[in-house]
């Protein structure tokens, strides 16, 4: 063990009470709260972040196809198109302005056409289209006559599942109505989407629209959804010059905006977080340093050189460091954890999307959270002991 580490250890960790050990203690809690708000700030940000997008994602996919003049898809041809990108899977919807009426309730609502095959995404009660009949004959008519709304909307007009409705489209001038058939609701906690759509099967709106082999579009849901730009990109290429792809950040902006304006507020969290760290570390440094300068003297006097004492308070502002990184890392990570798997903060859901504080943490964040911080102090501490060249060893043994 080196000398310049063994006084630096003495003097950090000494039993008896001093001024020293308080200022000790003291930095290592607020390096260690430091430390840990910065985890668990990284930690929020990165669920709220996924969480939201995930929710819009399962909704509308990543990337909509639609076609330049506004005009319906010939299904077929797109669909062929399509097969040669690189997507997870390809699905056609129709959407459509209409009125719900229940009994004497009405509200406008926009019916969104889905295969009568296709997941339907946040149910939470009730059956989808694929499961609403086990008898392969009937199921396409039928299918046809079911509708899955909002647990939101059931609740705004009472509607009980099992129940009739009746939906009224305006097509060329003349209103169409259809009787259906609630067979589940969904949520997805976001209110614009929650309280404006429904679904139900394709073939229902392809017939009352005439048009067996129509769609609005296709929702591309894409296997990996870390570069949504250049896979828009990519899938452009493969289409018709009529058509156009768009990345479903493109169409609701205000969502991502808000998505990404997160990541401003976590990096200024951060930043403030780190200097407050530093300059507790640099306030303490100062501190003991000055407390000991009658062993600085002294040292000096016996023919220490200042790179040796340096390495004495560099030692010392290490412990204080690591000890402090160590205590926040583990706080951080237990909250982080505690969060995730009991869930036990709540959220507004009409103001956050989620009912429920999300929790994502990424190991390598945090590896580079307590590497950069522990460089940042290291390269701090630096500054104040150039402090000990300035100090004259017979007025130092003096102080007191």
């Amino acid at each position: 063990m080196s000398t310049p580490f063994d006084i630096a250890r003495k003097i950090s960790f000494q039993k008896q009470k001093s001024y020293t050990r308080f200022i000790v203690r003291l930095s290592i809690a607020a390096t260690a709260i430091s430390v840990a708000a910065i985890i668990i700030t990284l930690s929020i940000v990165n669920g709220f972040q996924e969480s939201i997008s995930e929710k819009v994602f399962k909704f509308w996919g990543h990337i909509r196809i639609g076609s330049v003049s506004g005009l319906p898809i010939d299904e077929k041809e797109a669909t062929i198109k399509l097969k040669t990108t690189n997507i997870e899977s390809v699905t056609p919807y129709i959407s459509q302005s209409s009125v719900l009426s229940y009994k004497q309730d009405i509200e406008g609502v926009v019916v969104k056409g889905i295969p009568a095959t296709k997941i339907i995404p946040f149910l939470i009660k009730g059956k989808s289209f694929e499961n609403n009949n086990q008898n392969i004959n009937s199921r396409d008519s039928i299918n046809r006559n079911a509708i899955i709304i909002s647990d939101a909307l059931a609740t705004k007009l009472n509607i009980p599942l099992d129940s009739s409705i009746r939906l009224y489209f305006m097509n060329n001038g003349l209103v169409q109505q259809r009787k259906m058939k609630v067979i589940g609701w969904y949520h997805s906690g976001i209110e614009e989407y929650d309280r404006q759509f429904v679904m139900t099967d394709i073939k229902m709106l392809q017939q009352l629209n005439q048009t067996q082999n129509q769609v609005d579009g296709y929702t591309i849901q894409l296997k990996d959804n870390q570069n949504i730009a250049n896979a828009t990109d990519e899938i452009q290429t493969e289409l018709p010059k009529n058509y156009v792809a768009t990345s479903i950040t493109d169409y609701y902006p205000q969502i991502f905006d808000w998505i990404n304006v997160q990541s401003v507020n976590r990096n200024v969290i951060i930043t403030i977080l780190l200097i407050i760290a530093i300059v507790n570390l640099l306030t303490c440094l100062f501190i003991l340093m000055l407390e000991r300068v009658n062993m600085i003297g002294t040292l000096t006097a016996l023919g220490a050189t200042h790179g040796f004492i340096r390495t004495i308070f560099l030692y010392q502002a290490s412990f204080i460091s690591w000890i402090g990184i160590g205590i926040g890392s583990i706080i951080g990570i237990s909250f982080s954890l505690l969060q995730k798997y009991y869930g036990w903060i709540q959220l507004d859901e009409t103001a956050y999307f989620i009912k429920t504080m999300p929790i994502k943490m990424y190991p390598s964040q945090v590896g580079l959270v307590l590497i950069s911080t522990a460089l940042v102090s290291y390269l701090s501490f630096l500054i104040p002991t150039l402090w000990i060249k300035k100090i004259d060893p017979a007025k130092a043994i003096k102080f007191d």
